[in-house]
């Protein structure tokens, strides 16, 4: 099931700034307070994967990122990715982290959440899938407030030293401001990439599409 298809500008990750195809997934299994996309979970319409690729064709671009929604809770997801692959595509998937991420392509880069206490889903983290990401793969933290903050440089310290992905720090738009956050990383000199959600400034006003 397609949530939605479209192109804009890459607002989050390594990746940001960058011109992208957005393929938005329906369902997710988790309920995050924060959520900005909660109409993924239900809608959506059936689509048959060259249909998908040709719409993400058509928008002429190099990047393209798989969403949701969690993309993982569809089985097909991994054919889509290979599909868009084998197309020329660079391939983004963005996944909750709370499901197993050795089902997609090795040459997907996933971006993998790891759920601050905020959000309400912490405790569905899937620990397992540190050990199977790649150098080029990316983890996420979606901070809230100082104890998010503090658990996540914990888990940064404790649990991924030796993990090679880079770690994003992005704090929950219009909760915590960006300068904030930002000073709490140099405070501590952490190693990890600052990120405020782009899309979110050029598009203030969109909730969708963006």
């Amino acid at each position: 099931m397609v949530c939605e298809i479209f192109k804009s500008i890459q607002g989050e990750s390594s990746f940001v700034g960058l011109p992208c195809s957005f393929v938005r997934l329906t369902g997710c299994n988790l309920a995050c307070r924060y959520c900005d996309s909660t109409y993924a979970r239900e809608e959506g319409t059936p689509m048959e994967i060259p249909i998908i690729v040709d719409m993400v064709l058509s928008h002429n671009v190099r990047l393209v990122e798989i969403t949701g929604g969690e993309p993982l809770l569809q089985p097909e997801t991994p054919l889509l990715a290979q599909a868009l692959l084998e197309a020329g595509r660079v391939v983004l998937v963005e996944t909750n982290g709370s499901l197993d991420i050795s089902l997609l392509p090795e040459r997907v880069v996933r971006i993998m959440d790891l759920k601050c206490p905020s959000s309400g889903e912490c405790h569905r983290n899937r620990w397992e899938n540190l050990a199977l990401l790649m150098p080029y793969d990316e983890i996420k933290f979606v901070i809230g407030d100082r104890i998010d903050y503090e658990w996540a440089r914990e888990t940064l310290r404790r649990r991924l030293k030796d993990i090679p992905s880079a770690v994003l720090f992005s704090p929950v738009h219009n909760e915590l401001s960006a300068a904030e956050l930002a000073q709490w990383i140099l405070s501590d000199n952490l190693e990890v990439r600052m990120q405020a959600p782009l899309h979110k400034y050029i598009w203030p006003e969109k909730t969708r599409g963006v």
